[in-house]
């Protein structure tokens, strides 16, 4: 376990023999970051070996534990991952294998048993096999290997190398292939030495609508990833139009804090006709602030990650543009940082809208209590962030916005906004592919508390 460029250097490649593979690298969310849960997961089965690697959590793992385990199959972790293997190595009784494994067949049970959350890459013998959930709820796409030599040629025309499938297309030049297209939701997709093609799709119910996380447009993916058509780094540039649209004021520069809430920013300037400019210096080798273990870590990190650029600050009055608030443990300091440089004004926008609800659909936030905006009332908060409230700010508030938030203002901020849900699904919609509104929606849970499958009886909050 650990980063990807101290495990995988050139000696640990040239043991790799062989012409397909699956790899896996996140963080877990439904089972602790232990060597036993590490994916991809392995089962030996009558018919060979079979490698899973899984992007999402089930949603209705204890369930599916339950039948796995009535069928007498043991498990050694609890990982989600392990139950959609074991629920794959027995086959339905409703199918016959005379001639061998169904595989796509056994996928399409397992789907049928579990309707979100999951991308799945399944490999056996010479073939894998990419999955997307009915919902859509997580992506994954598909890539084609090109030659070298091809530069910005058109990938349709050239021979193929390959294929590689990957939740994110961001990857893929980096690697000599080209993105070629999305799974559809429920899509079973087969790839041989042959090339891939679609051997079966799983329809969810009529009534329910396509369910993508909307907050891979917001937070999750890489900005040059394509998502529905579009690139992200465009979608998030429509997001700080609209955060301008709809929270507008009068300020000397729009900036960002870098670089999740860059594009942004930038929509965010053109729209309301200010200039852009840098007032934080990110120190490239801190790591990220999100994951860290406790809020003090994340604190002390926020105060190595960033420096001030007080040429660019001092006597202005400065938009800021982050894409989220989770815990509110950052934004706090950063505001400090540019007080200290001699900012007159901090106005804070943020690109989305406030997370009050939990995710349990693969984000690790597990916990309404985790959330600023149900956590603390405003004078918990001030005290919380070491600033007090003072008499004269104003606050930008939307009328979905929840009480709690008002608190916000306590991070020394002049003024916070957010954007709306409505605005969101607007912005992400703008530079999209054109498509069949059947097949089109998104997952606003964490925002909305509306859970595209309901909310499971097995879970307490």
């Amino acid at each position: 376990m650990g980063m990807i460029n101290n495990l995988f250097n050139d000696d640990t490649m040239k043991k790799l023999k062989g012409n397909l593979g699956i790899g896996h690298n996140r963080y877990s969310t439904s089972a602790a970051s232990e060597m036993v849960n590490c994916q991809p997961f392995v089962v030996h089965t009558a018919h060979g070996a079979l490698a899973i690697a899984h992007n999402g959590e089930l949603v209705n793992c204890e369930s599916l534990r339950k039948e796995v385990l009535e069928r007498g199959v043991g498990l050694s972790t609890h990982s989600d991952s392990e139950l959609i293997a074991q629920s794959l190595c027995c086959a339905p009784l409703d199918i016959s294998e005379h001639d061998g494994p169904n595989w796509p067949a056994r996928i399409r049970h397992f789907m049928t048993l579990a309707p979100l959350s999951y991308s799945l890459v399944v490999m056996h013998k010479d073939k894998i096999y990419a999955v997307r959930d009915t919902y859509g709820n997580r992506p994954l796409c598909i890539g084609k290997i090109v030659p070298i030599g091809l530069g910005a040629g058109k990938p349709d025309v050239a021979p193929a190398e390959g294929y590689v499938v990957s939740s994110e297309s961001c990857g893929f030049l980096s690697i000599g292939a080209r993105y070629v297209r999305e799974l559809e939701p429920g899509e079973i997709v087969e790839f041989t030495r042959n090339g891939f093609r679609t051997v079966d799709i799983v329809e969810r119910p009529d009534y329910k609508r396509m369910a993508f996380c909307i907050f891979e447009y917001v937070y999750f993916a890489r900005a040059d990833s394509i998502f529905e058509g579009q690139m992200v780094y465009s979608a998030r540039l429509q997001c700080g139009r609209q955060l301008a649209r709809e929270s507008p004021l009068d300020a000397d520069i729009v900036s960002s804090v870098p670089e999740s809430g860059t594009a942004a920013a930038h929509g965010f300037a053109r729209e309301s006709n200010l200039p852009f400019a840098e007032v934080l210096c990110k120190n490239r080798y801190v790591g990220r602030t999100f994951i860290q273990p406790s809020t003090r870590l994340r604190q002390l990190g926020v105060a190595k990650k960033f420096g001030a650029l007080a040429e660019n600050v001092e006597g202005k009055r400065i938009v800021l543009i982050d894409d989220s608030i989770v815990r509110g443990n950052t934004i706090g300091p950063i505001i400090k940082l540019l007080r200290d440089a001699g900012a007159k004004e901090v106005h804070i926008r943020i690109a989305s809208p406030p997370l009050l609800y939990p995710c349990y659909m693969g984000i690790n936030i597990p916990t309404r209590e985790e959330l600023i905006g149900n956590k603390l009332n405003p004078e918990q908060l001030a005290k919380h962030v070491g600033e007090s409230l003072k008499p004269n700010k104003t606050v930008y508030c939307l009328p979905h916005i929840h009480p709690h938030i008002v608190g916000l203002i306590s991070t020394g901020a002049d003024s916070l906004a957010y954007l709306s849900v409505e605005g969101l699904v607007k912005a992400v919609q703008i530079n999209k592919a054109q498509c069949n509104p059947s097949k089109s929606g998104y997952c606003t849970a964490c925002l909305t508390g509306d859970y595209p499958g309901g909310l499971p009886e097995d879970l307490s909050w």
